[in-house]
């Protein structure tokens, strides 16, 4: 189906197909994820409820409805956008610009290259520093990024996701103490979720021992040493873009949590110590209904997995605290206005959801990083949420719906059998050493993808209503100066020539001698950092401990042979 002007000026209307459009219904009534719904929900749908076992209001175990009784009442949810622009000056600057503008978190987002743990002068990294995100290679970098921000008034996210997580850990924790911070005080969170982001692309940087390991390194460090930090979001959202449904985003998010909590409970932490700073991103689509559902069940899961196999007794140990990714997957490059629809209804989903921090993403995504008025319109989405919809007023406005809670128990009865999936055949990480998990990741994006080729599924601008493709975009396009790129690199050489390298190689010598003796490394990363130990240096020697060669790539050698 076609409506471009050049079409209809050159072709008689057929008044015929309109007529059909007006008695048209939808060709489906699946769930996103492929579930039969009923026309109707009733209170039959519900006539063996017990509310206070499986819903309870919110604020009650086991917080179907919500962490908080009074939840938007209290506190809005923290308000961020992801940025990572160019170099460390450039993504201060845009991250000041969000803050100026209404956002009330920090949300810097690395580039490919310091993901992957690789200095800004890998000869790899020429064509790919600052594109997707902000590299920092070393302490003099994240000292930029940081600039004059209060460490001690902001909630900053880190989100770096691979084994560099250890390193950008070491290295803001570094800043901070130079700059005379109590790391006790602060605010904020990291995503360190290595073992998710080889299925991101980012295999060769994070084999899952050493995920398990260097993930674990930062969860425990945190623990101790830094009480008001979330150490971890484990990334369901990133699962769910390779095309999987709602509750499996769920069982394989929580399988991956589960392999990083029993790794804790062996190092010989409590789970009472450790688990009320555990977090998740989650993923919120275009079908309303399924995600709040998903949501909701994902709370009550969480809180039963808390309390009935792990034996937690503090109730915030059961709370399911989680930030929202609007579906990035669901924006397209074709009449990419309408992605400011899509995002808007997704983020309207992830409040009355009870997100706890929110990041739409911008409806130029698809074609370029966020331009400044692509950010600047995003946050204008959430602020429009939070003062003129109103649906902050009350906690869990669709709980109670027949159909809303029914889905709910779908949902968790549908995770609940994946979850079995994988227990049958050892465990998350037999799953994932198996590459069980990537054929079911596999399958999944298969079946997405002949939906819509079979016209399963619709989607605007793709297989119906398509017009001739656009060559401009609205508002422009985010493009990176080559000087960036190039300034950066030649840095990280100058940086590398300043060093006192005895001081550096005693630095490295302990990273190592503590990675051997199956000790906490980021103690020695962030002593190491100090000592001007560049990103790639410190996994590079830490890769080699374990087997690993010391470049992810295999290209380069260490140079502390």
């Amino acid at each position: 189906m076609s409506t471009d002007k050049s079409d209809r000026e050159d072709q008689k209307i057929n008044w015929d197909v309109y007529l059909q459009a007006y008695y048209e219904k939808p060709a489906s009534t699946k769930t996103w994820s492929g579930y039969d719904v009923k026309e109707i929900y009733t209170p039959d749908d519900r006539a063996a409820e017990n509310y206070q076992a499986n819903i309870a209001d919110a604020g009650e175990y086991p917080f179907t409805r919500g962490l908080h009784r009074n939840m938007f009442r209290g506190r809005y949810w923290t308000r961020r956008e992801v940025v990572g622009i160019g170099s460390p000056a450039d993504t201060h600057e845009r991250a000041a610009y969000c803050f100026e503008n209404g956002g009330t978190g920090l949300n810097t987002i690395a580039d490919v290259t310091y993901e992957m743990g690789l200095d800004a002068d890998h000869p790899r990294a020429h064509n790919e520093v600052g594109l997707t995100g902000v590299n920092i290679s070393h302490i003099k970098d994240m000292e930029t990024l940081i600039g004059d921000i209060p460490l001690d008034k902001v909630s900053w996210s880190l989100i770096t996701a691979s084994t560099a997580a250890a390193a950008t850990m070491a290295q803001y924790v570094a800043v901070a103490r130079n700059k005379g911070y109590d790391i006790s005080k602060l605010h904020g969170s990291i995503q360190n979720d290595p073992i998710h982001f080889r299925y991101c692309g980012f295999s060769p940087a994070c084999p899952l021992d050493l995920s398990i390991k260097l993930g674990s390194d930062v969860m425990e460090f945190c623990t101790r040493e830094m009480p008001k930090w979330y150490y971890t979001t484990v990334n369901m959202y990133d699962l769910r873009e390779q095309g999987i449904t709602a509750p499996q985003e769920i069982a394989y998010g929580f399988g991956i949590a589960m392999c990083y909590i029993d790794e804790l409970i062996r190092r010989g932490l409590n789970i009472d110590t450790f688990a009320p700073r555990f977090t998740f991103y989650v993923s919120c689509h275009m079908d309303i209904f399924e995600e709040i559902s998903k949501i909701r069940a994902a709370r009550r899961m969480w809180a039963r997995l808390m309390k009935e196999k792990y034996g937690a007794k503090d109730p915030r140990s059961m709370h399911f605290r989680f930030a929202v990714h609007t579906a990035g997957c669901s924006l397209i490059p074709q009449q990419p206005l309408n992605n400011l629809v899509r995002i808007a209804y997704e983020a309207l989903t992830a409040v009355l959801g009870g997100v706890q921090s929110l990041h739409c993403c911008s409806y130029d995504e698809p074609m370029c990083l966020p331009t400044e008025k692509g950010h600047l319109q995003a946050l204008r989405t959430q602020q429009i949420i939070a003062y003129e919809t109103g649906v902050t007023n009350v906690a869990d406005p669709l709980g109670g719906s027949y159909y809303v809670e029914s889905l709910t128990d779908k949902i968790e009865e549908e995770a609940l059998r994946y979850m079995k999936e994988v227990e049958d055949i050892g465990g998350t990480e037999e799953a994932i050493r198996s590459e069980w998990l990537d054929s079911r990741f596999e399958q999944e994006a298969l079946k997405r993808q002949k939906e819509l080729d079979n016209l399963e599924k619709l989607v605007v601008g793709v297989n119906v209503f398509t017009t001739e493709p656009e060559k401009t975009t609205p508002l422009g396009v985010q493009r990176i100066s080559e000087n960036s790129s190039k300034d950066q690199i030649e840095g990280v050489r100058k940086f590398k020539l300043s060093r006192d390298k005895i001081k550096l190689e005693e630095a490295i010598d302990r990273l190592r001698e503590d990675a051997a003796a199956g000790r906490n490394t980021i103690p020695a990363m962030i002593n190491a950092t100090q000592a001007m130990a560049t990103t790639g240096e410190l996994l590079g020697t830490v890769r080699e401990v374990f087997g690993y060669s010391y470049d992810p790539l295999n290209i380069i050698e260490s140079p502390f042979k």
